[in-house]
């Protein structure tokens, strides 16, 4: 196959595009990935607090013993 040197610089920079979005592709994956475990904690959290607060209506909470989230 008879290549001129404009299309053999043109696949050149098709295949270094290629790789960049490859690149790029498993940045976002791995930003996904934190989100989700992220969003799995939270939900978790949540589940936790509605469980404690429909189990003792009534009881009053401490607030001493809630630690805030910097600690």
């Amino acid at each position: 196959m008879d290549h001129t040197p404009d299309t053999d610089k043109r696949l050149t920079e098709l295949e270094i595009k290629a790789s960049f979005t490859e690149d790029t592709l498993e940045q976002l994956n791995a930003v996904i990935v934190r989100q989700q475990a992220q969003i799995d904690r939270l939900v978790r959290e949540l589940v936790e607090l509605r469980n404690r607060a429909t189990a003792e209506p009534g009881a009053q909470v401490n607030l001493r013993d809630e630690l805030p989230p910097h600690y």
